[in-house]
């Protein structure tokens, strides 16, 4: 990204020098205040793509944000980005005494767990019509554990000492080929690598005698999708515009499925079949008035289309659903899946206040998944305030901070059977409330230019 250029009014004097000495004062006001813009741009760009990038369980099992931004930026360029979330999330669970041992507290505890992650980039301006990108990231995530509780409802007591837990694990490599069939305007795609892992395991009351005790380790493995995008510059006024798509990525995944310890064999073993969700990122900014900027971030993900069903946990789900429904719902349960797509938008403001030093505020909000949701992400959603500033040591390098705090979206935690077409299903599939739940993030970026 381009640093921040030094004010000097001799600047301005040699802009001018040559046969515009006539022009009138609000046309040089205008071409000064345009030049201040275009400082602003790469500095907000910096600060955005930091600021903007999602809470592990804001919705579903988002984390990154998937930006493109690093692409965009001029000449080449490099960075790297270091993000950690300490979250606070706890419920209360109903008073039902399937759920919670008697005389015993219903509070679930903090189930959320600090989270660190890391992307980098590597931009090259080839030519002044190519250009080429190598992303990295860590799209997806998730991390919940609950806590060893007397109340025995989301941890076993009795046999395995231990919680409900979840932890999600992806990696992407994006590259990104560019290319300017006129000026200004950009399109650019490529091939994206991606890999996932996981575990999971159901402790507790709340999963009833059939799945308290379940685990099941998915294998990292990996799958190739792709991106594309188009941009659009007006640098005069700090312009920039991209929107960028991203497919779905299919696995066939190998789990591990075992109850307390010992191998889970209903039926002969099979690869679970799970996507990860398409997506499309839209960024904007452009300069409001002389040193400031305005920018925003609109981002969709089709996790309505998302769904995790292990085969073997399949199976044992269709028959305790046939027998508690007398046959009459007989397709299983899914470990995990959400109703709803995540919609999420971030309007910020960038302020250059010294030739060295520059700030950025912004807000945020983000739909969530549905809820209720499960008791493996318990949130709706979210609502954030953010800040960030940017320290400019060289015409080349800059380093930056930011911190973000997000006000978690309340919500009924289900058993995975709240959305079955299972008349009275409703009612009994809720089983906690969580409420006024928070969370920080911080990040951390060192970009240089070459």
């Amino acid at each position: 990204m381009e640093k921040s250029l030094v004010k000097d009014g001799a600047d301005l004097l040699s802009i001018f020098s040559k046969g515009k000495e006539n022009l009138r004062d609000d046309q040089l006001k205008y071409s000064f205040n345009s030049k201040e813009l275009m400082k602003l741009g790469p500095f907000v760009f910096c600060i955005t793509a930091m600021l903007v990038s999602g809470y592990t369980q804001a919705a579903a099992l988002d984390q990154s944000g998937q930006s493109i931004l690093p692409f965009l930026e001029s000449g080449n360029y490099f960075e790297v980005n270091a993000f950690a979330v300490d979250p606070s999330v706890s419920g209360v669970v109903h008073d039902r005494p399937d759920l919670v041992r008697a005389n015993q507290s219903r509070h679930t505890g903090n189930i959320g767990q600090n989270v660190q992650f890391y992307t980098a980039a590597l931009k090259l301006q080839l030519t002044d019509q190519f250009s080429f990108g190598l992303l990295y990231d860590q799209p997806f995530a998730a991390k919940t554990a609950y806590p060893l509780r007397p109340n025995n409802s989301y941890s076993d007591n009795d046999f395995s000492q231990q919680g409900t837990s979840v932890e999600v694990k992806s990696q992407d490599l994006s590259f990104i080929f560019g290319y300017s069939p006129l000026k200004n305007f950009q399109i650019y795609g490529g091939p994206v690598y991606q890999s996932v892992s996981g575990n999971v395991a159901l402790r507790g009351d709340a999963y009833t005698e059939a799945f308290n005790g379940y685990d099941a380790r998915f294998k990292e493995q990996a799958e190739v999708g792709w991106l594309a995008g188009t941009s659009y510059q007006i640098p005069e006024i700090a312009l920039k515009a991209a929107i960028t798509y991203r497919s779905k990525i299919k696995y066939k995944l190998q789990a591990d499925e075992s109850f307390f310890g010992e191998p889970l064999e209903l039926v002969e073993s099979a690869k679970t079949k799970v996507e990860t969700p398409q997506s499309v990122n839209i960024d904007f900014q452009t300069g409001v008035s002389q040193n400031t900027l305005a920018y925003m971030n609109l981002r969709w993900v089709n996790w309505k289309k998302f769904d995790l069903q292990p085969t073997q946990f399949g199976a044992l789900s269709k028959l305790v659903m046939e027998e508690i429904t007398e046959g009459a719902y007989t397709k299983g349960l899914k470990l995990d899946s959400y109703q709803k797509d995540q919609y999420s938008a971030t309007l910020g403001v960038g302020h250059q206040l010294t030739d060295r030093w520059d700030v950025a505020t912004e807000v945020g909000w983000d739909s969530g998944t549905g809820n209720p949701a499960t008791t493996l992400g318990p949130i709706k959603g979210s609502w954030s305030l953010g800040l960030g500033a940017q320290f400019n040591p060289a015409q080349n390098y800059f380093i930056a901070a930011g911190v973000k705090y997000y006000w978690l979206g309340n919500t009924k935690a289900e058993d995975g059977t709240y959305y079955l077409p299972i008349e009275g299903i409703k009612e009994i599939a809720e089983q906690a409330e969580f409420k006024n739940n928070h969370a920080i993030a911080y990040g951390l970026k060192i970009g240089y230019r070459f």
